[in-house]
């Protein structure tokens, strides 16, 4: 049986059009904020504490020739300019990540988005990557001096040939040249967060609240959540977030989770807006000591201020200008378990490098292809609530549950 839902045949963008009327990521402009107000009345070390806590790794000299982009105006290196960050979810089993997704060798890499903010701060798109895409993985070299083999295989194994090195560093810079030879599209910088990570900025958050259509559960990730409305603790979240194959979860594909892994995004977000960090010193030294722990920085956004500029530079963006996307994709002819990207992506990628939005139609300017909430089925504005899973196939039959119906 074809593992995979039926793809789309177009650039279909889900809007979290249902985020409320906030801007969307003013909790981190009002928590860096804050964080700025308790070192300015004596509570430096909090400041030193969350700078030191993030980890840079260069792997500019790792990529070799890159696409190019135009030079900054004076002043801000990044003022006036479109911004792509790759965002890097490692599945890494060692440490204190073993408890959460077993004890394995090497790095890998199940969540791969790229992050677009317009050069005018305007928008923010976020492309998701398929883990089980079929593409040409260019040869990598590593911080230790070796190198891989160019190869043709699954997308994610592109971090794990960089992670060879027991690097997260190489593991991220083979990922980037990868996204960067596949679309010609710059990463400007990236940011790689692990279980441990993920667990400890839900719990910080308190749970984060969320619509379960129907029963789901995989032995695999450790997920048993029913229907109904449930505040999921990390270790739920990120088990949420893994989950690919069992009861309740559809057709066992990476698309599928995919799907998921946003509407978690869409509700984390919502549950971050609604806490009032910045009155509560206690919360918001939790979240952000969790939140800067957890994370793999390339030097531009490795400090504190670099935060602070790019959140205050964010600080008008709404709802409405968020923009989820899958890269359009079906299944690959010689071997179903793994997709391939149709010629709508390249829509996508020229998009990018032109800082149009990510779903305008070429040569019609203004015109756009309509948000959907899963594989090509439209959205209707003001519908299911981001955060809520769509409904899902299991062994067939559609599970028609409505989550309005489940949670009311």
């Amino acid at each position: 049986m074809n593992p995979h839902h039926t793809a789309p045949v177009a650039v279909n963008p889900r809007h979290a059009s249902t985020l409320r009327r906030h801007t969307v990521l003013r909790v981190i402009a009002l928590g860096v904020a804050a964080l700025l107000l308790f070192v300015g009345t004596g509570v430096a070390t909090a400041y030193f504490r969350f700078n030191g806590n993030l980890k840079s790794a260069d792997v500019t000299s790792l990529l070799g020739e890159r696409p190019t982009q135009a030079a900054a105006p004076p002043g801000d290196p990044s003022a006036g300019l479109p911004q792509n960050i790759l965002l890097l979810g490692s599945d890494t089993r060692s440490g204190d990540n073993a408890a959460i997704g077993g004890a394995n060798g090497g790095m890998r890499s199940d969540t791969s988005i790229i992050m677009h903010i317009s050069a005018d701060r305007s928008r923010v798109e976020l492309i998701s990557i398929p883990r089980d895409s079929w593409v040409k993985i260019p040869s990598c070299l590593r911080s230790d001096g070796t190198k891989s083999a160019p190869a043709t295989t699954k997308f994610n194994a592109a971090f794990a040939y960089g992670a060879q090195s027991g690097s997260v560093t190489d593991a991220a810079a083979c990922t980037i040249k990868t996204v960067e030879s596949l679309t010609h599209v710059l990463i400007n910088d990236f940011v790689v967060v692990d279980f441990t990570g993920v667990v400890d900025m839900v719990n910080a958050l308190g749970g984060v609240p969320m619509c379960i259509p129907n029963n789901m559960s995989s032995p695999d990730s450790g997920l048993n959540v029913k229907a109904g409305f449930q505040t999921l603790d990390g270790k739920t979240a990120i088990a949420f977030a893994r989950a690919r194959k069992g009861p309740g979860l559809g057709d066992g594909s990476d698309t599928g989770r995919i799907t998921r892994q946003q509407d978690l995004l869409g509700a984390t977000l919502r549950q971050a807006q609604s806490k009032n960090l910045l009155t509560d010193a206690g919360a918001l030294y939790k979240f952000l000591n969790a939140a800067t722990s957890s994370l793999t920085m390339s030097p531009g956004l490795a400090s504190i201020p670099k935060l602070v500029g790019l959140a205050y530079s964010l600080r008008g963006l709404q709802a409405k200008d968020v923009t989820f996307v899958t890269v359009p994709w079906r299944p690959l002819p010689a071997d179903p378990n793994n997709v391939e990207w149709l010629p709508a992506a390249d829509t996508i990628w020229a998009n990018l490098n032109a800082d149009r939005p990510v779903n305008q139609v070429p040569g019609k300017a203004g015109a756009t292809t309509a948000p959907t909430t899963g594989a090509g089925t439209a959205a209707t504005p003001g519908s299911t609530p981001a955060g809520t899973p769509s409904p899902v196939t299991t062994s067939g039959t559609t599970a028609a549950l409505n989550p309005a119906s489940v949670c009311g």
